[in-house]
């Protein structure tokens, strides 16, 4: 590769070929990070896994988006393999990418990566999970994390009723029994989600308006590696049995995810729940997936947060478009994202508490789903 790109360099000089004309993707690797010539570039886009629809989702915008301003793109999935993942950087950057987009498994593993495309002057935006402990991250695209955790609390304390849909205060009074989910310890964004949602449970677990019967509270007891429904279900088994015994019911779960609360409520189920005798829990969750939208509708799952990732790869695509024009994206957070090495500007998108009385106005009349998708 680097005899190949000399010689490319040599052959441009004697012939008098303007970089510009030329078109080449390698010959950035040797330019600033956004100069130049951006027209055709190569652009890597990393996503986790295709065992979220929402993933899958999230990488088919970014490619019709990106492609439809004219670049290349590279779009791999690494099915929540690390080493996969760090591979396919690999290659990506060995392709001659001009910028990377990275959706990252663990934002601790790819430091070396990272490494490689500062030095080629490939600049990295973050994809909805904040690349973490590497001072070579550009930009920073996602939600508004803590309030989607503020948000999934708030829909499990509208469910139990403690608080009424405009926020003031419901009718119930408790105490009820909880237990507490949280997502992935290695994505950053799980701490974000699970600090939002404490911010407004502990003073509900204080007076007793809420009771973790289990006890179970602190973040790395509550964390479900990669985002696994099936960790999720084992786990609500086993807390159904070491706990629930002798008539105690469990009155609302937080979820983090929906993915999650599908494992969730599958063990729920198991266990007797669902019926009209021993009705179904309230189950937050997040990412409006169709499986959970639907779980909703039929009365199972109780809310969902809605994110709509058709706006988060147009801001994606937006900062990248600027990025290789040399321009600065815009950003509307440069303090609270720190990675452990800088803070990363951040663009932060909102979103939406969904349950069964609003589904048709967030979901259905914006476009997101179809009426039929749903039935």
């Amino acid at each position: 590769m680097r005899l190949s790109r000399m010689g490319a360099v040599v052959s441009a000089a004697v012939l008098a070929t303007s970089l510009a004309a030329c078109g080449s993707s390698e010959k950035t690797v040797d330019k600033e990070a956004g100069a130049g010539d951006s027209a055709g570039a190569l652009i890597g886009v990393t996503m986790p896994t295709r065992s979220s629809e929402r993933w899958i989702s999230d990488g088919d915008n970014l490619k019709k988006q990106l492609e439809a301003l004219g670049y290349q793109v590279d779009l791999q999935y690494a099915e929540d393999k690390i080493p996969t993942q760090t591979q396919q950087l690999d290659n990506q950057i060995t392709k001659g990418a001009k910028l990377l987009i990275i959706a990252s498994i663990d934002g601790t593993a790819i430091t070396t990566q990272l490494e490689t495309a500062k030095s080629n002057k490939i600049p990295v935006i973050a994809y909805d999970r904040l690349i973490r402990n590497s001072p070579n991250v550009d930009y920073y695209a996602t939600f508004d994390n803590f309030k989607v955790g503020v948000q999934q609390a708030t829909s499990l304390l509208t469910g139990l009723k403690v608080l009424k849909a405009d926020g003031s205060a419901g009718d119930a009074k408790g105490p009820f029994n909880i237990e507490l989910f949280a997502g992935s310890p290695d994505d950053n964004n799980a701490t974000f989600f699970f600090n939002g949602a404490m911010s407004v449970l502990e003073p509900k677990i204080k007076d007793g308006t809420l009771v973790v019967k289990s006890k179970q509270t602190d973040f790395k007891t509550v964390a479900i590696l990669r985002w696994q429904a099936k960790t999720a279900q084992d786990r609500m088994e086993n807390l159904l049995t070491s706990t629930y015994r002798g008539g105690a019911k469990v009155d609302g779960v937080l979820s983090p995810y929906d993915g999650l609360s599908i494992g969730i409520l599958s063990a729920l189920k198991s266990n007797g729940y669902g019926t009209a005798a021993q009705p179904w829990p309230v189950v937050t969750g997040q990412d409006a997936e169709e499986a959970s939208v639907k779980s909703i509708l039929r009365g199972e799952q109780y809310s969902t947060i809605y994110k709509d990732t058709r706006e988060l790869a147009k801001t994606t695509v937006e900062m990248a478009d600027a990025v290789l024009k040399g321009q600065t994206p815009k950003t509307n957070n440069t303090t609270d994202y720190d990675n452990g090495v800088k803070v990363v500007p951040s663009q932060l998108l909102e979103s939406v508490i969904v349950d069964k009385s609003n589904y048709k106005k967030e979901l259905v009349d914006s476009g997101y789903y179809t009426e039929a998708q749903l039935q």
